[in-house]
């Protein structure tokens, strides 16, 4: 990997001499510079709007994964300090109503997550209980007193016959594994312990945690009290197959004295991330009718929390919403959406009328530039928001009437004195139909106008995501190798409205392919690409659209698909999220419509490829399993096309570049592969 750095690093400073010396290797963000970023994410802001807790996050480069601690910021920005660190791993930090405690989840010294409570006056911490998984989705009472949270209640499974009874001290092999239900499998968790998530409550002080909900279905967070503290609200989906109904669920109430469940919503479409008004008067929730499409911008929803006809508030946004709090009048709510790959704040009232009040929200993810974010709202109206840019990972940040303020830099003394990868916008319409294009355009350190670069078209997952101007460590690993990059919002990308992403509603891939051509054109016209010198990659959908395109095309050097889609039947009876695909995504099952499937599977391309392709993907992906990228490997080796598979031990679909190691021993091997078919 040093090698293959050290040798782009050259042929750039090879370049003739600019106005200012160019930086050397040691001011050029490389590999080993990962495990120096740090991030913040999770902003909680104290009621009172006087603080922020916050998780910040860095890397230990002795056990190559992120340590989590978490910090107190003065909302005012004078100053910061650390309230929950050590050994061990801190997050979930949940103010109490009138902020005098702080409840947080911990992992120390390598036990499981436990929930804790901190006094805030004395810094005194207490474990509540000792629980026996992990809780989640903490939410306290509104008079302090209790608080509730999600945990996973395991049960006995499946059973089938009687086994042996094994004499003692016999060495026999494994039980068998009985699966029976729908969903036995994820990404990120392997294959599932039988149970389900199931509501509790605990009293603030401590004790014994008492389980409020019961069922063989999952209840998930976020969790919500009444404001009378007499309930919680939490959403679910509770139908007869609701394993198989993937995008169904409902708000449902848990009477906290007797554990009565009540489902307050009704729709045809999911229900979630219920939030209550302060008066207790109003529901707002997210969600969509399930019109059997790919694609839905999730709405923002209100009703009376007494009952009644549930109304859309942001139908005239065409965004979809990611997040909503109440304001402390009552009469609106702050959201969170993304425009055109740029993530923003707005208040809403309940007529639907936005007021802007940030922009430039950037989410906890440091490997691609996805759109994202978090906020917290104080009861006198400050946001806390985590914000950055492209040169700029997530810091920590407040916006109030006066305007915004960044109030931490974290990541300044690593980036002192490093030339960086400069990110612009780049103006794409499409061949196709002209729609417009988000792009933006990665620069080399050290670029220099006048030179001819390789261009590296790096694609994003989904299909149904979005990139934005924010910041990447891979694409500052490829730009510090030499290549200017490019990425883009193609058609079938959300932050557009929905019908911009269903423009590849059971047409996918299809016309996203002659947006992305349009991509590289616009990127050559700017002057200084080097048109014989193209390359691509993408992970997941934009691995499944690299794979698409060498078999449609033979202008790229060199290809690498990392963890793709290669033959949808297969996937789709693969995958972990099978119920979705078949019906959402194609429209029928394999065996109803092979030969559209067909049509729709790089695997069919596969004769016209010339283009070098690798092919990478997680020993541990249960999204797209190995079995895919498998295939296409094979494929090309039984066409003598060069190709090589990567596997990445213990990677899953979402964790494939999880550990600082990997993500750099990945980087390298694309920059090699790409080098080795790079026209000097």
């Amino acid at each position: 990997m040093r090698l293959v750095l050290a040798a782009a690093i050259a042929m750039v400073l090879a370049a003739p001499a600019l106005a200012k010396p160019p930086a050397g290797p040691d001011k050029i963000f490389t590999a080993r510079d990962l495990f120096s970023l740090e991030i913040a994410s999770d902003p909680r802001i104290k009621p009172d709007g006087s603080a922020i807790a916050y998780v910040r996050s860095t890397y230990d480069i002795m056990g190559d994964k992120a340590v989590n601690t978490i910090w107190l910021a003065d909302a005012n920005g004078g100053g910061q300090a650390p309230i929950a660190a050590g050994a061990g791993s801190y997050g979930s930090p949940r103010w109490s109503p009138d902020g005098k405690r702080l409840a947080y989840v911990a992992s120390t010294d390598g036990g499981s997550p436990q929930l804790y409570v901190r006094w805030m006056a004395t810094g005194v911490a207490a474990r509540l209980a000792t629980l026996a998984e992990s809780p989640g989705d903490i939410s306290w009472s509104p008079d302090g007193r209790s608080i509730a949270f999600t945990m996973f209640i395991p049960d006995e499974g499946e059973t089938l016959g009687s086994p042996l009874a094994k004499p003692e001290g016999a060495k026999w092999a494994a039980p068998l594994t009985i699966i029976g239900k729908v969903n036995y499998r994820a990404d990120g968790a392997g294959y599932l312990r039988p149970g389900y998530n199931k509501v509790f409550v605990i009293d603030a002080d401590g004790g014994a945690p008492r389980q409020l909900t019961f069922g063989a279905y999952d209840d998930t967070g976020p969790l919500a009290w009444t404001p009378d503290g007499k309930a919680v609200l939490f959403a679910s989906s509770r139908g007869a197959d609701w394993e198989r109904d993937p995008v169904e669920s409902e708000i449902y109430r848990v009477t906290v004295a007797d554990g009565t469940v009540a489902a307050l919503t009704d729709r045809n479409g999911p229900d979630f991330n219920p939030v209550v008004s302060p008066d207790g008067r109003t529901l707002a929730w997210l969600g969509f009718d399930d019109k059997g499409r790919a694609y839905e911008d999730n709405l923002l929803y209100v009703m009376p929390l007494s009952g009644g006809t549930p109304r859309a508030v942001t139908t005239g946004l065409d965004r979809a919403v990611d997040g909503a709090q109440w304001s402390a009048d009552n009469k609106s709510l702050v959201i969170q959406y993304t425009d055109h790959g740029i993530t923003k704040l707005a208040r809403v009232t309940l007529d639907g009328t936005l007021t802007p009040i940030a922009q430039g929200l950037t989410p906890r993810a440091l490997d691609r530039p996805y759109a994202g974010g978090e906020f917290s709202l104080a009861n006198n109206g400050m946001v806390a928001f985590t914000a950055g840019d492209p040169n700029h990972p997530s810091d920590l940040a407040v916006a109030t009437k006066s305007g915004t303020k960044r109030l931490t830099r974290l990541n300044d003394e690593l980036f002192q004195g490093k030339a960086l990868g400069q990110v612009t916008p780049l103006l794409v319409n499409s061949s196709f139909d002209g729609k417009k294009i988000d792009a933006w355009i990665v620069t080399p350190p050290n670029f220099d106008p006048s030179r001819k670069y390789p261009l590296l078209l790096e694609i994003h997952g989904g299909p149904f995501a979005a990139y934005g101007p924010v910041w990447s460590s891979e694409d500052q690993l490829y730009a510090a190798a030499g290549y200017i990059v490019v990425y883009a919002n193609p058609r079938g990308s959300t932050s557009q409205g929905a019908a911009f992403a269903n423009l590849i509603d059971k047409d996918y891939p299809s016309h996203d392919y002659d947006d992305l051509m349009s991509v590289v054109d616009a990127a050559i016209g700017q002057g200084s690409v080097d048109p014989n010198n193209l390359f691509v990659t993408g992970g997941s959908g934009g691995g499944v659209l690299t794979a698409w395109i060498v078999g449609k095309t033979h202008r790229f050097k060199a290809a690498v698909s990392q963890k793709p889609v290669i033959n949808w039947s297969s996937f789709v009876l693969t995958s972990d999220g099978y119920p979705l695909y078949g019906p959402y995504w194609l429209g029928k099952q394999p065996w109803e419509d092979p030969t559209g499937y067909w049509a729709h599977s790089p695997l069919s391309l596969v004769g016209n490829v010339t283009t070098p392709t690798m092919v990478l993907v997680g020993e541990e992906d249960r999204r797209t399993p190995p079995s895919e990228s498998e295939q296409l490997y094979q494929a090309l080796q039984l066409r003598k096309i060069p190709t090589m598979l990567v596997r990445v031990p213990g990677a899953s679909h979402g964790g494939l570049a999880e550990r600082p190691s990997q993500l750099a021993a990945e980087n390298a091997a694309i920059v090699a592969w790409f080098e080795r078919y790079r026209t000097k």
